[in-house]
């Protein structure tokens, strides 16, 4: 029997760095709308929902194929919500509608480089690992053990014990891709968050991903997307 399969793309409406950034124009579509077709499309993916309090981000949402089954409680909207909030409060809103799932995936609204091929290969990894959480991650660009500080004007090295270590001989250092996680509902409900003591990587190039906070971090967002990303994928 095929496992049931939850997506949750959690748009708050309350964005500040960039207003309405869930639902601005990505290149010829709002940039909800990426992440959403990649969920449809992906084929391991039962139902694809969207967690908002904001009724135009709902509406944009459903032109483009999510349900939006009840909108996001106040509880869960605050600008010190986290995401577990609002997957809690979404399990607990559909078991009171009959509805069960054995896996989910947390999507970011943010979140174009996403496509169906990434999303099902990500799903298989967890299952065939027999993980609890899967986690996209990406190398940082420069060895962090070589960073560097400023300390009262002065520039001071953050692992002074590594000055003279060449980048080379340095293990790679990651962070999260801010993109998606596939976790098994249990385990999270259970764990009460997304990395676990059985969460796998899945590594994505750094072409591929782009945290968008500021107006800087969306035009480069647009410009690896046009450079780097299929046509079909938009």
């Amino acid at each position: 029997m095929k496992p049931s399969v939850l997506a949750v793309i959690a748009a708050r409406g309350g964005s500040k760095r960039i207003q309405r950034k869930n639902i601005r124009d990505f290149l010829g579509k709002p940039i909800i709308a990426y992440p959403i077709a990649a969920a449809l499309k992906s084929g391991c993916i039962d139902e694809v929902m969207v967690s908002t309090d904001d009724a135009d981000i709902a509406r944009v949402a459903q032109a483009y194929g999510a349900k939006v089954p009840f909108m996001r409680s106040a509880g869960a909207s605050g600008d010190r919500s986290t995401i577990m909030d609002v997957i809690r409060e979404v399990i607990r809103e559909y078991s009171l509608r009959g509805m069960e799932f054995e896996f989910g995936c947390c999507l970011f609204p943010t979140a174009p480089f996403v496509t169906p091929e990434l999303l099902a290969s990500a799903f298989q990894k967890l299952i065939d690992t027999g993980a609890d959480t899967l986690l996209p991650v990406t190398r940082f660009s420069y060895p962090i053990r070589r960073s560097l500080r400023i300390e009262n004007g002065r520039v001071k090295m953050n692992w002074p014990e590594h000055a003279e270590t060449f980048s080379q001989d340095l293990p790679p250092d990651y962070h999260d891709c801010g993109q998606f996680y596939f976790y098994r509902t249990e385990a999270i409900l259970g764990q009460g968050g997304f990395l676990t003591d059985r969460t796998v990587a899945f590594e994505l190039p750094e072409t591929e991903v782009q945290d968008i906070d500021n107006e800087e971090d969306w035009k480069m967002a647009e410009l690896k997307f046009s450079a780097f990303m299929k046509k079909d994928a938009r």
